[in-house]
C-alpha cells in the first residue's frame, strides 16, 4: 500500500495528512514535521512557502493525480504515480532508531490519561511544593550541608506523575512560575522539558525520574561559585570561563558526598556540557562516547537557557530557539534527539507569548502538542497592543472548525517580555 505521495500545493485538499516538504520545515511556519491540512487557510499558506509537498496517504485523504477531475473527487481515488520519497542531503547519514540510541531500555507509547483542566490544579500544586523543597534543597547545599536527595526524589515524583498523564499543565504552570533566582529556575525548567521529551521518546517512569532529578542537579555545582561570577554581565575572560566549567566537577562531588549511585543522574551531571561534534567540556566527548541521557540534557539545558531572561543575555522567543537547535543538528546536538525535543515541545509551548493574524497578543494556554499550529489562546492586548480589561481565551481550532481561520491564526511568536507583559502576572 501506498503511503508517501508527492503533490503539488495546487492538488492539495482539506484532510491530507502533510509528512514532508520541498524544503527544510524550518524555513517555514509548518515546522512541525507532519500536521492535517484543516482549512483553505492551511492549503494557501503552504503554496506561500512550497511548490509541492509529501502526503502521507495513511494518516489522511489520499491524492490521485488526474488534474482533469475534481481535487475531490481525486482524493478519493488511488493515486497512481509511484512514491517518491524525500531526498536527503549528501552530508546526511542514516538515521538511528530511538531503540537503539536508548538500547536496553523499556520503551512504550504514552496516552493523555488526564484533560489539561483535570490536570492543572494537581500540576499547580506539584510545582509549588517542588520549588520550596528546591530552595530549601538548594540553602542547605550552599551553607556546605549534604544535599537531601531523598526529599529531592519524593519531590519530583509528583511532577514526572502529571507529566506522564498530561505534559500540558505541568508546562504552563512552570513556564508562569517565575523564580528570583536564575539557577533554580533554570533547573526547575530544564526538568520539565526533559520529562515531557522522555515520555514523547516513550522511555519508562523511573528513567523519566532520573531525568527528572538528573536535570535538578546538573547545575548544583554553580552553588560552590560566586554570585558576581554567575550574574556578570560581560564576557569572561578564560580564567573565568575555567571557573565556570568548574561547575561539573564540584556538582560531581555534591552527589558523592550524599551517596547517589543512579548512573544516569551522574552522567547527566558529568556530561550535560558535552556536545554531539566534540567540542563541549569537560573531556570533549563526541557521539555516542557522550551518554545518551546527557545528550537529551544539553539539548533542554540549552533550549531552557536561551529561552529564559539571563543577566548577559536577553530570552529568545521559542520558535527561534527552535531553529537554533534545529540548525545545531549532529553539529552540538544528536539529530534524532532534536527531532524528538521538537515533537515533544512544539513551536508554540505552554506560555508562549504569540501575535494573532488580527494584531491580537496573547499566551498560548493549552493542547500545544495536539494543536500544534491551532493551540488555545488567553489574549492579553488588543489589536492596537492595549491591555484588555479581560482576558479571554481563543481556541483557533475552533476558530478553523467554523470557517474562519482566514482571518485568525498565531503570525508569529514573541520574546517573552514582549510589550511588557509579565507572564509570572497571569494567574496559574
Amino acid at each position: 500500500m501506498l503511503k508517501t505521495l508527492k503533490v503539488t500545493t495546487s492538488e492539495l485538499v482539506v484532510g491530507m495528512f502533510v509528512s514532508g516538504l520541498d524544503r527544510p520545515w524550518l524555513e517555514t511556519p509548518f515546522f512541525t514535521q507532519g500536521f492535517v491540512i484543516e482549512s483553505q487557510d492551511d492549503i494557501a499558506r503552504l503554496g506561500k512557502y512550497c511548490d509541492y509537498v509529501y502526503i502521507d496517504s495513511l494518516r489522511g485523504v489520499r491524492a490521485g493525480y488526474d488534474l482533469n477531475q475534481d481535487p475531490v473527487k481525486r482524493a478519493a481515488k488511488p493515486a497512481q504515480k509511484p512514491v517518491l520519497p524525500l531526498k536527503k542531503a549528501e552530508h546526511e547519514r542514516p538515521r538511528v532508531p530511538i531503540s537503539k540510541i536508548f538500547a536496553g531500555r523499556e520503551l512504550a507509547t504514552y496516552a493523555d490519561d488526564s484533560a489539561w483542566e483535570e490536570e492543572h490544579p494537581r500540576a499547580r500544586e506539584a510545582l509549588n511544593t517542588l520549588v520550596g523543597d528546591i530552595d530549601e534543597i538548594y540553602s542547605q547545599v550552599s551553607a556546605g550541608d549534604k544535599l537531601n536527595v531523598i526529599k529531592l526524589r519524593k519531590s519530583v515524583d509528583p511532577i514526572v506523575d502529571s507529566i506522564s498523564r498530561n505534559p500540558d499543565a505541568c508546562v504552563w504552570v512552570a513556564r508562569l512560575k517565575q523564580h528570583d533566582e536564575y539557577t533554580y529556575q533554570h533547573s526547575l525548567g530544564a526538568s520539565i522539558w526533559a520529562v515531557s521529551v522522555g515520555r514523547q521518546l516513550g522511555l519508562a517512569r523511573h528513567d523519566l525520574r532520573s531525568l527528572s532529578m538528573g536535570c535538578m542537579l546538573m547545575d548544583v555545582g554553580k552553588l560552590r561559585l560566586a554570585p558576581e561570577l554567575l550574574r556578570t554581565d560581560r564576557t569572561l575572560n578564560n580564567e573565568e570561563m575555567a571557573e565556570l566549567a568548574g561547575h561539573v566537577g564540584h556538582g560531581l562531588e555534591i552527589l558523592e558526598d550524599c551517596g547517589i549511585m543512579n548512573q544516569d543522574v551522574i552522567d547527566i551531571v558529568a556530561h550535560h556540557h558535552e556536545r554531539y561534534d566534540g567540542s563541549g567540556y569537560p573531556n570533549s566527548l563526541h557521539n555516542d562516547s557522550i551518554p545518551p541521557f546527557a545528550r537529551l540534557a544539553g539539548i533542554v539545558d540549552t533550549y531552557d537557557a536561551i529561552t529564559s531572561s539571563r543577566d548577559y543575555a536577553p530570552a529568545i522567543a521559542p520558535a527561534e530557539a527552535i531553529k537554533l537547535l534545529y540548525n545545531s543538528r549532529d553539529k552540538e546536538f544528536q539529530a534524532e534527539l532534536v527531532e524528538a525535543f521538537i515533537q515533544a515541545v512544539g513551536i508554540y509551548p505552554a506560555g508562549t507569548l504569540v501575535e494573532l493574524t488580527s494584531g491580537e497578543v496573547g499566551v498560548v494556554v493549552a493542547e500545544y502538542r495536539t494543536r500544534r499550529l491551532r493551540p488555545k489562546v488567553m489574549v492579553l492586548l488588543d489589536s492596537r497592543k492595549n491591555r484588555l480589561p479581560r482576558s479571554r481565551i481563543i481556541d483557533l481550532h475552533e476558530e478553523s472548525a467554523n470557517g474562519s481561520a482566514s482571518s485568525l491564526g498565531i503570525k508569529c511568536s514573541l520574546e517573552p517580555e514582549a510589550y511588557d507583559i509579565d507572564l509570572s502576572a497571569i494567574p496559574q
